[in-house]
């Protein structure tokens, strides 16, 4: 559902998808301090009462629209805390929930972990990478605070790509060890 809709579209029937979505629209506004406790008990009231998406669109009237990326730390229990390629591989990727800790481990074997998409528990999360005669590849959005501090020993352990960490954006440190392997650390652009 756009932010302006024409008549025809103001006389529609809303589904409860749109519902959802103008609710989950609320609660953000309530989390970053746009409305009071009162103010979201009459929205969410006259959201789950709405017919039309007109009276949805009146409902979340002066609210922003959550872009794809507005809420990064989320509170959900993580995804996974753990990823290991023995003689294998492993790919975490997609809208996944990132622990305050995370270990990868690549022996023999390989690993991308894709951050890109990824939530996170808090503002701040350690990545521990260790590479033994393997490679793990770590992808990082652009648009939060990254630091790179592990050792490469007869092995590679960098970062490529440019940062523009935006105000308040999650920190991630990656640190560890390639021995005889790699951990490379790329930025992906995020819109």
């Amino acid at each position: 559902m756009t932010e302006e809709i024409g008549d025809f579209e103001r006389g529609l029937l809303a589904s409860d998808d749109e519902r959802d979505q103008a609710a989950e629209r609320v609660r953000d506004a309530l989390g970053s301090g746009r409305i009071e406790m009162a103010e979201l008990d009459q929205r969410l009231t006259g959201i789950y009462q709405a017919k039309t998406r007109g009276e949805l669109q009146l409902a979340t009237r002066g609210l922003p629209r959550p872009g794809h990326r507005d809420a990064l730390v989320v509170d959900r229990p993580p995804s996974s805390r753990f990823a290991l390629a023995m003689f294998g591989g492993f790919h975490r990727r997609g809208e996944w929930v990132v622990p305050p800790r995370f270990t990868a481990w690549s022996m023999f074997g390989g690993g991308r972990l894709d951050l890109s998409e990824a939530r996170f528990t808090g503002k701040e999360t350690r990545v521990l990478a260790v590479a033994l005669w393997g490679g793990t590849q770590i992808v990082v959005p652009d648009d939060v605070e990254v630091q790179v501090k592990g050792l490469g020993l007869f092995g590679l352990f960098g970062k490529r790509g440019a940062h523009r960490a935006r105000t308040g954006a999650p920190r991630i440190v990656i640190s560890g060890l390639a021995r005889w392997g790699a951990v490379v650390t790329k930025s992906r652009p995020m819109r």
